[in-house]
């Protein structure tokens, strides 16, 4: 069994008039795509400079030459299955846990003001407890991790502001220890691109630097 924790990253192949549909409502679709992609490296730059194993997890079994093509170190690829977001995460969950790893921690592509001390953070807590969230200030979650496996999450609220509350209460229920780490928040809309251009002022991490200048020709 694999001691060292796992991430997995979930993630969508980026595409012309599909995704962010709430940034291609306000700044059209090819600003979408380009954020859609840059989110992407983003979350690649993180995977490259994680120290454990790493999983990338497309949505669907046919992106995954797309998902293979993507990677520079030797990570795996495990594509999601049909059904909704709880549903994909119960199984990949599995797979990985049939597979030896013992602590996972899941992160989409929403949320690249995740520091390395955020990471370090989520490390640090999934070592001590059962189940470990990053709250998001609009009620859902931008990482979650386990030292066990998780609970059927596919009736849950997905995409809804009640989506943290019901995934920590039905953790509670099935009598696991939930710790929370840092609040953080997901990019959906203009209004987070612009926080977002103050939380990267002074990230130097390349693709949040190409990132942070996407978003000045986009806003400015």
């Amino acid at each position: 069994m694999n001691q060292q924790t796992t991430l997995v990253i979930f993630c969508k192949r980026p595409l012309h008039g599909q995704g962010k549909q709430r940034i291609a409502a306000t700044l059209g679709k090819d600003a979408a795509y380009q954020v859609a992609c840059a989110l992407l490296n983003c979350a690649l730059e993180d995977s490259r400079s994680w120290p454990g194993p790493v999983v990338l997890s497309p949505s669907c079994e046919e992106d995954r030459q797309w998902a293979e093509d993507l990677l520079l170190r030797d990570f795996k690829v495990v594509p999601q299955c049909d059904g909704n977001l709880g549903a994909k995460l119960n199984y990949v969950d599995q797979i990985l846990r049939q597979q030896g790893a013992s602590r996972l921690l899941f992160i989409g592509t929403d949320a690249p003001e995740h520091t390395v001390q955020r990471y370090a953070e989520l490390d640090q807590l999934l070592q001590q407890h059962g189940i470990v969230l990053t709250p998001a200030d609009d009620g859902g979650v931008t990482a979650m991790g386990g030292r066990v496996p998780w609970p059927a999450l596919d009736s849950l609220p997905w995409s809804t502001p009640e989506l943290g509350a019901q995934l920590s209460a039905v953790c509670d229920d099935a009598g696991f220890q939930v710790a929370f780490s840092s609040i953080g928040y997901d990019v959906d809309t203009e209004a987070d691109l612009a926080r977002l251009r103050d939380s990267l002022l002074y990230d130097a991490r390349p693709a949040r630097v190409q990132l942070l200048s996407l978003i000045n020709v986009l806003l400015d």
